[in-house]
């Protein structure tokens, strides 16, 4: 099993470059599968789980390879609609090739998706929407069965929550459906529109996105595009919480502002120097960190719940005492033992988490149980005194390109055993 070794206390000062966001490379790839010739998407992050959504393309007869950080793709031969229960499983977000393969095929066959346990996941919101396009569905021991007996047809739907996985299903599946459909109450996040922009790359018709209200105009095919990844707003939320944690400096580049807003907000009100321009931000961290009141994890614009374990993670050393309420996962604060066994003070009931910041946090044997959990302990054990080993790292490389290599570049002590 591999694990980081970390030697903490080592003030971290330089410059990063974020990566492309898995969170918007993982749908794009899927959007591939919709398009005529071939597509090239840049800036792709080089992560398990965009390996995965490869091997789920090469599966479906989607050519597609991956080099260097650019994934090529080719979906004229793609006649597959099946995706293995193996594949499925590996991580969650495989369920937004549903709508995809729907889109090209009219029919699809695969299993619940896998990935991090943080509680409940349905996605009876997903199949609802995508039966009033259309679709006939039958579900039997795990697997469903999709088909689309008149075609996908497009039709007015509201989603009962802004979910960013059923908003990005409905667009895949819409984009080249029969007639208009309109999506009432979609995800507003930066992820949903740069699909929107990558689709309209290809060809489709969209108007709205990152808006609550979301317009597809069904076209009658798309054609491959070349397109540039967005950059990973939570990678650059991680490594802002690494510069807290140890008090130091860092610049992150190649980033979108705008997108990180919510998050830069709270490292200011823990006493964070924070300055934005361009695609540029600079977070120092001097003076040592102060409580912030609450953070309530919403839907985008609010604080996205993938920060919260990493925010968690800096807050552990804050002075005074600070409370998190998780509103989007039931389960997600299963990092919080392993940070107890660290030293941390934090106390939790429900979806609320009290942390009452220590003087110092103690190197410690701890496993990663999730991915942002896994950067968490990976951010805890940069500022704690002492070694500390962060066990199961196959979590974090699901999120993370070489977060070893990334951290060892601005002064952290730090290593990958294999």
């Amino acid at each position: 099993m591999q694990k980081l070794i970390i030697n903490g206390g080592k003030r971290l000062c330089g410059e990063i470059r974020v990566q492309g966001a898995k969170n918007s490379a993982l749908p794009l790839l899927a959007g591939c599968l919709l398009t005529d010739g071939r597509t090239v998407l840049k800036r792709c992050p080089e992560l398990t789980d965009v390996f995965a959504a490869c091997r789920i393309l090469n599966e479906l007869g989607c050519k597609c390879s991956f080099r260097q950080g650019t994934a090529t793709t080719d979906a004229d031969s793609a006649a597959g609609f099946r995706i293995t229960e193996e594949l499925m499983r590996e991580m969650r977000s495989s369920i937004v090739f549903l709508g995809a393969v729907l889109g090209r095929h009219g029919r699809c066959e695969l299993s619940y998706p896998g990935g991090c346990e943080l509680g409940p996941r349905p996605i009876d919101m997903h199949l609802s929407a995508l039966r009033q396009l259309g679709v006939k569905i039958h579900e039997e021991h795990g697997r469903i069965s999709c088909t689309c007996p008149r075609g996908l047809k497009g039709a007015s739907i509201s989603l009962p929550f802004p979910s960013v996985g059923a908003t990005e299903n409905i667009m895949l599946a819409a984009v080249c459906a029969d007639g208009d459909t309109v999506i009432h109450n979609a995800a507003r996040e930066p992820e949903i529109t740069d699909l929107a922009n990558f689709l309209v790359r290809c060809g489709a018709d969209i108007k709205g996105a990152g808006c609550s209200t979301v317009r597809i105009s069904g076209v009658k095919k798309l054609r491959g595009c070349e397109y540039d990844v967005m950059p990973d707003r939570i990678a650059a939320a991680t490594y802002m919480a690494a510069a807290a944690s140890t008090g130091g400096e860092l610049g992150l580049t190649d980033i979108s502002c705008d997108d990180l807003q919510a998050v830069t907000s709270v490292f200011e009100e823990m006493g964070a120097a924070v300055y934005s321009a361009g695609s540029r931000i600079f977070i120092s961290c001097k003076a040592p960190l102060k409580a912030v009141r609450i953070i309530r994890t919403m839907p985008y614009p609010g604080f996205p719940t993938d920060a919260q374990a990493v925010v968690m993670a800096a807050l552990t050393t804050a002075r005074g005492s600070s409370m998190m309420v998780e509103n989007i996962f039931e389960s997600r604060f299963r990092h919080v033992d392993e940070l107890v066994r660290m030293g941390a003070d934090i106390k939790v009931s429900d979806r609320t988490a009290v942390i009452q910041g220590v003087k110092k946090l103690c190197g410690a044997n701890v496993r990663a149980h999730d991915l942002r959990g896994g950067a968490a302990l990976t951010i805890a054990a940069l500022g704690a005194e002492g070694t500390s080993s962060v066990g199961c790292v196959g979590y974090i490389d699901r999120g993370y390109e070489l977060i070893e290599n990334v951290l060892s570049s601005v002064g952290a002590d730090i290593r990958r055993e294999f």
